[in-house]
């Protein structure tokens, strides 16, 4: 389908900006609309004089104050309605509902010797910034950046920064998409932070939204009808329209935004949420374009794209040569599913389409993802293409993330569901296996406090919110008996804090060393750092292990995980014990080396990795 729009071009610069030597310049997009205003307002909020806006034909309007630059708060007036704040705002200091800011890139960057990260080599970190410190902000982060360097993580991922309702938020509830959350710092904090990072060799991964908008702040209805449409539908309502009428503005919106991330913020790459859920019927793809802005806006900067897809097709990461979409990568989150099935015994919701055998585990290990065109019940229809045609870097696999933790019903981590040792296991194998580890902020020490669903809409939507919480989780047995924390209360915010504290007490600090020593042999081991298909394969040892063996030039490692009961497993002579999870360094009780006279004996749930030369 080739769009109608298409031979229009590129959509006018839309927003507020500064020309210099002639002030301040806005264009605005209300097609159907007569007269728009620039309504000024003071530092104390209150509106001023106004500046009516020429129409330049199309459904665009501009004006220019002259001898005025940054700092200048406005709102838009359409048809005598309003004023609202503009939805290409690049800054929002008094909220979504507030005046916006006229801001410019202006920051002193430090990082020009930057080039980015390698892709596949990454090791990501998932931040909330709201929580991650108990101050929530992008200054506060700052001074942790050097111990997650020292960790081995190699990329931070910010969870949502457009800016949204309210003082607490997940991030995905964002209105106002060019501007920064203004009490995680704004604009200059987060500048801050991404220079700082770099300093520290660490690359950062911005969660950008683009499958849906949220619905308190939003204001595009009242500029144009056409940012949304009612021929296709997601799970929050009418789609954002990228391929029917109008759709080359709104296609911009995401554009310039996606730009505005790699350019004006310096930021590495992005990370799409819920990619299954941006529809585009047009060609080219919105996701193939989103790749190939990201790339131009990087000036020589090697940048990512990877995006949330439940679809798991190979398609995503394909080039658009191959007929593809050109994607880096795509998080695969089946591993993580039969994990917990395995450890934990999840077994409600899309768990169900999962069983945790060792034989199911290890396909998931050789594939990338398990499902590759089999029947889903969950679904009711086939899932999934093989995934032998994608390298296995472009998989991202994790045991938590934000979504697995934060959308069980008290927000409990994997370490409240299995017990530390199950935990060193599995994180073992999670982070020696060939594909992209995410970990959740504090997993590396096995964080014990929870990351509860938060919100702090109006109190109309709020009432909405917290009621289809509660409703969402009445089916779910294991969750029956507790009522489910209130997502509007504070306190469900200020429980979700990480609590960096409990990272030096004992039963924490061993599984952090276990940690770093995972991500240094991931770091420095060959055959760890060969990571084509070919170079590895995993199978069951009985019904409750399984080996994960990686070739590398000289030998091979193999990765040894006993879910329960005991394990015997004769090795090839001259094999070498690298590591156990039950070692006392890490916080384990054995105290003996699980490898004698050639047998490896593990007492369920363990792992261990054992290296065979020749």
């Amino acid at each position: 389908m080739k769009r109608a729009e298409d031979m229009r071009g590129q959509a006018p610069r839309l927003g507020a900006w500064v020309e210099p030597g002639q002030g301040v310049r806005w264009r605005v997009w209300a097609p159907g609309h007569q007269k728009v205003e620039v309504v000024l307002h003071g530092r104390d909020g209150q509106p001023g004089a106004s500046l009516p806006l020429v129409d330049e034909g199309q459904g665009f309007f501009s004006a220019t104050l002259a001898g005025e630059g940054t700092g200048v708060r406005y709102k838009l007036r359409v048809d005598g309605e309003g004023p609202f704040p503009d939805p290409w705002s690049r800054s929002q200091p008094e909220g979504v509902h507030g005046p916006s800011e006229v801001v410019v890139p202006d920051f002193s960057w430090t990082d020009a010797g930057w080039k980015g990260t390698d892709p596949e080599a990454q090791v990501i970190y998932e931040v909330h910034v709201g929580t991650a410190t108990p101050e929530g902000t992008f200054e506060a982060l700052i001074p942790r950046l050097r111990s997650l360097k020292e960790l081995g993580v190699t990329t931070l991922e910010l969870l949502p920064l457009a800016s949204f309702p309210g003082a607490r938020n997940w991030g995905y509830d964002g209105v106002a998409l060019f501007a920064p959350q203004a009490t995680y710092g704004g604009p200059q904090g987060l500048r801050r932070l991404i220079d700082a990072a770099h300093a520290e060799g660490l690359a950062v991964l911005i969660d950008a939204v683009y499958n849906h908008f949220g619905p308190d702040g939003n204001y595009l209805r009242c500029y144009s009808p056409h940012y949304f449409t009612d021929r296709h539908h997601t799970p929050w309502g009418d789609a954002v329209n990228y391929d029917g009428e109008g759709s080359a503005v709104v296609r911009q919106l995401v554009l310039s935004n996606v730009e505005m991330w790699i350019r004006d913020y310096h930021a590495d790459g992005l990370r799409l949420d819920a990619a299954h859920a941006i529809v585009d019927d047009g060609t080219p793809h919105l996701l193939t374009e989103i790749v190939e802005r990201a790339q131009a806006a990087a000036a020589g900067r090697r940048v990512v794209v990877f995006a949330e897809d439940d679809r798991n097709d190979t398609r995503l990461v394909r080039p658009p040569a191959q007929g593809g979409l050109g994607l880096d990568g795509v998080w695969a989150d089946d591993f993580h599913h039969q994990m917990r099935r395995a450890f934990a015994g999840d077994n409600e919701g899309y768990y169900a389409d999962y069983t945790g055998s060792m034989e199911d585990l290890a396909r998931t290990l050789r594939q990338g993802w398990f499902y590759e065109g089999q029947m889903s019940q969950v679904h009711g229809h086939t899932r999934g293409t093989p995934a032998q045609g994608a390298e296995p870097w472009r998989f991202v696999h994790c045991l938590q993330n934000h979504d697995q933790v934060g959308n069980r019903a008290f927000g409990e981590r994997l370490g409240a569901d299995v017990s530390p040792a199950a935990f060193r296991a599995m994180s073992t194998l999670f982070l020696l296996a060939p594909y992209t580890p995410l970990l959740f902020m504090g997993q590396e020490w096995n964080a014990s406090t929870p990351f509860l669903y938060f919100t702090d809409h109006n109190a109309e939507l709020g009432r909405l919110v917290t009621e289809g919480r509660r409703k969402e989780f009445a089916g779910f047995k294991r969750f029956a008996g507790g009522e489910v924390p209130d997502p509007q209360a504070v306190d469900t915010f200020t429980r979700s804090k990480l609590d960096w504290s409990e990272a030096e007490r004992p039963e924490h600090a061993g599984v952090r060393a276990l940690y770093r020593e995972l991500l240094r042999l991931r770091a420095t081991e060959a055959s760890l750092r060969e990571r084509r298909r070919g170079h590895f394969d995993a199978r069951p040892l009985g019904e409750n292990a399984l080996v994960l063996e990686r070739r590398g030039p000289s030998g091979t490692l193999h990765v040894l995980l006993n879910v329960k009961g005991s394990l015997e497993h004769r090795l090839p002579a001259g094999a070498e014990l690298v590591l156990w999870s039950e070692s006392p360094r890490f916080g384990g009780t054995s105290k003996e080396e699980p490898l004698r006279s050639g047998v490896l004996r593990l007492e369920g749930p363990a792992a261990a990795v054992v290296r065979v030369t020749g």
